[in-house]
């Protein structure tokens, strides 16, 4: 199979790139810098931009397949940057398969999606697109799921959205090494009762289930045009698993907390105090963030099972295990 991993130096992208090249297929990769990891594994890499239609298009040439997993993350920042990466990138990638005729895309979700603010306990895909997004990323990435969608069975394209939920692992740099220095400074806070249950994914049961979804997509496959939940089949407690890994960083357990409604209320502040001053970088808290950390969010699965076969091969215990975290 030749396959285009768009982000494929990026955390779950690099994972996506090794499964397909272990397993013997070509791979070509499209991200905004090379890699030379990538370029050791014999890789073909192409340099861009999302906004880069003619970029995009080039690197989509003679793909069988295209893995969309580059994206902007994040809780701040100006809609016009977000949508520009995630909107209005995923439309070039769109456009570039039906321009080359490639058969497949996978495309990378979020579900944060659908996530309203309210607890979700044990959701499956039949919950309906947020209509209020207290930050901009997933309003952006629920455009860009819609435009997925939709273009299935449009030109011969075949697509379907998975929705992995927190991805961690190895080699991450966003969720673990922020929280492992939030608490090297004495600045986490549990949020909330510390009782919600949360879904999340070792980062390379999300790759598998990439490649799973893309070997059963075609125009006849119950897969096309199709959104899926991916996590382990089973919620923690997500204060529990903090702990956990602060644990195997040598460090203390959480023991301060807060309130929701008191990190809400200092999260609004906090935008709009960032708002008004244009400052770029990230508050160290928002309401979102505050939803996030004090509510319950999981989500089932039977369907990817069903529908691709999706398997987590490495369980919780066993990712903890593989993670080298030091003090």
């Amino acid at each position: 199979m030749r396959g285009l991993v768009t982000g494929g130096g990026g955390f779950l992208g690099r994972y996506i790139v090794e499964q397909l090249v272990a397993r013997g297929d070509q791979v070509r990769v499209f991200s905004r810098q090379r890699y030379p990891e990538l370029d050791n594994l014999g890789v073909e890499s192409h340099t861009g931009d999302l906004q880069d239609t003619s970029a995009i298009a080039v690197a989509c040439k003679g793909m069988d397949v295209v893995f969309h997993s580059a994206a902007l993350p994040g809780i701040w920042g100006p809609w016009k940057l977000f949508h520009g990466v995630n909107t209005l990138g995923t439309h070039h990638v769109i456009e570039g398969c039906r321009r080359h005729g490639v058969g497949r895309l996978v495309f990378t979700s979020s579900p944060s999606v659908v996530y309203d603010g309210h607890d979700h306990l044990g959701a499956d895909e039949s919950l309906p697109y947020a209509t209020n997004f207290l930050c901009h990323y997933p309003r952006s990435k629920a455009l860009a799921e819609q435009a997925v969608l939709a273009a299935n069975g449009v030109e011969g394209l075949a697509t379907c959205a998975l929705r992995p939920h927190l991805i961690w692992g190895p080699r991450d740099t966003q969720l673990i090494p922020r929280l492992i220095e939030r608490a090297k400074r004495g600045q986490l806070r549990r949020v909330g009762d510390g009782r919600n249950l949360i879904s999340m994914v070792y980062v390379e049961n999300a790759a598998r289930a990439h490649l799973q979804a893309a070997d059963a997509l075609s125009l006849t496959s119950p897969v096309a045009g199709q959104a899926y939940f991916i996590n382990e089949p089973d919620p923690v407690n997500l204060w529990d698993w903090v702990n956990r890994l602060l644990g195997r960083a040598g460090l203390p357990p959480i023991t301060k907390s807060i309130s929701e409604s008191a990190a809400s209320a200092i999260g609004a502040v906090l935008e709009g105090i960032y708002s008004l001053l244009r400052i770029g970088a990230e508050p160290r808290m928002t309401r979102f963030l505050a939803s996030q950390l004090s509510r319950s969010h999981w989500y089932r699965v039977e369907k990817a099972q069903r529908d691709f076969g999706f398997e987590s091969l490495v369980s919780v215990e066993e990712g903890l295990r593989r993670l080298e975290l030091s003090n």
